[in-house]
């Protein structure tokens, strides 16, 4: 993860009036930003209950990968949540635990990118080799799948943090700093291994996608006598289109500020915002709304609170 290295010195001279309603304006988006993270943490929770007491779900694929990808962009959160507030407040960790979070918060980002692909290669075998998805997609490859993703997003932290290694002397862990990445980009070698893996992901993940779901939607064209078959197969498609262009947006942080740093103050508060928090906010709705099994449950469990509010309210 990016996060921004401060306010230009160029915009930092404003006056103490200035100054006071840019600090609101700030606190208020920060406010709006945690309000949403405690509305995902109770859908998440939400979710997490029905899938821990659904034996279905529990032995389901895409409901296990589900789980996963709504566990890492929890964690990611609290990980972006948590450097944010540090850093805009200048609060200083030891250099061994802000280099953990950091990478914690690193790799969970590209965590769900991959998560995403292998969920459209699911969607792919269950309708396009229905006869095989049981041999193919079984809870313990489904594991193993998970392990893989984790393995390949840890193996760029590791070379970075080898190459770090090598670059500095051990005083360099010894104090205490303000935890952001670009405190441990020393060589510019790491800036391009950073970059490479983005498009790596991206690329990967984005091919992905297109190839199973244009397969997907053919096949359901052709199988399917019904129109609205084909039609939620594509409905699928760009579903996971969508998920996965709001989770790389992040990428689009530090270019997005780098060329409009000199014309906002708020801007690393806002880009934070959009770029690192919205789109994990929208995904778990996005999917959580679209699913029969969760919606089917969230939508009884309002029903029965609100058929216990009427008779109180009544009386």
């Amino acid at each position: 993860m990016v996060i921004s290295n401060g306010i230009p010195p160029n915009i930092t001279k404003v006056s103490a009036w200035d100054g006071i309603n840019i600090e609101v304006l700030r606190t208020t988006i920060t406010s709006i930003m945690f309000i949403c993270f405690f509305f995902f943490l109770l859908l998440m929770a939400a979710m997490l209950t029905i899938f821990f007491t659904n034996s279905v779900a529990r032995e389901t694929t895409r409901y296990i990968l589900f789980i996963h990808m709504l566990i890492n962009d929890a964690a990611y959160l609290c990980f972006a949540l948590l450097l944010f507030v540090f850093y805009s407040y200048q609060v200083t960790f030891p250099v061994p635990i802000c280099y953990i979070i950091v990478t914690l918060s690193s790799t969970t980002m590209k965590v769900t990118p991959y998560t995403l692909a292998v969920m459209s290669l699911e969607r792919y075998v269950a309708i396009c080799f229905p006869l095989r998805y049981g041999e193919f997609c079984t809870i313990p490859r489904t594991f193993l799948a998970i392990a893989l993703i984790w393995t390949i997003c840890l193996i760029p932290n590791v070379v970075d943090f080898i190459i770090l290694c090598s670059s500095v002397n051990k005083s360099f862990f010894l104090p205490h700093v303000i935890c952001s990445r670009a405190t441990f980009t020393i060589l510019p070698m790491q800036e391009v291994i950073k970059i490479f893996i983005y498009i790596l992901t991206f690329s990967f993940a984005g091919l992905a996608i297109l190839f199973s779901y244009i397969r997907v939607t053919l096949t359901a064209m052709r199988i399917f006598s019904k129109k609205e078959s084909a039609s939620k197969a594509a409905k699928t498609m760009i579903l996971h289109a969508v998920q996965l262009m709001l989770c790389m947006s992040a990428f689009n942080y530090s270019t997005v500020e780098l060329f409009t740093k000199e014309n906002l103050v708020l801007l690393p508060t806002i880009n934070f915002c959009f770029f690192m928090c919205l789109p994990r906010f929208l995904s778990v709705f996005i999917y959580g709304a679209r699913d029969e099994l969760f919606f089917g449950y969230i939508k009884r469990c309002f029903v029965c609170s609100a058929s216990k509010l009427v008779p109180s309210s009544a009386t």
